[in-house]
């Protein structure tokens, strides 16, 4: 069933919570954690990456608003331990660090 973009922002809100980094550690390990910056709108860009919108994800890896996780991203997380807002849109998970 297709839902309609309000639909969808709905269902990603009512699924998003809080984590750690012990909680996002295994997934990185795995390849799958990508990060938003601050100024990014969690529940739109999980939305966007669920409606499979190439070219506004384009835009925004370009930019750097969204990537990978990498190796300097995990070493700083394990450092400071930080809180996450965090929704899964399988295989991904979304991360946000909470400032």
């Amino acid at each position: 069933m297709e839902h309609t973009h309000e639909e969808l922002c709905g269902i990603l809100n009512a699924q998003a919570g809080k984590l750690v980094w012990a909680d996002i550690e295994k997934h990185f390990a795995r390849g799958v954690v990508i990060k938003i910056g601050p100024e990014m709108d969690l529940i739109e860009v999980a939305a966007t990456i669920v409606e499979d919108n190439k070219a506004l994800l384009e835009s925004w890896m370009k930019d750097a608003s969204v990537c990978n996780a990498d190796e300097k991203d995990a070493k700083d997380w394990l450092q400071r331990q930080p809180e996450f807002w965090a929704v899964v849109v399988t295989p991904w998970v979304v991360v946000q660090e909470i400032v």
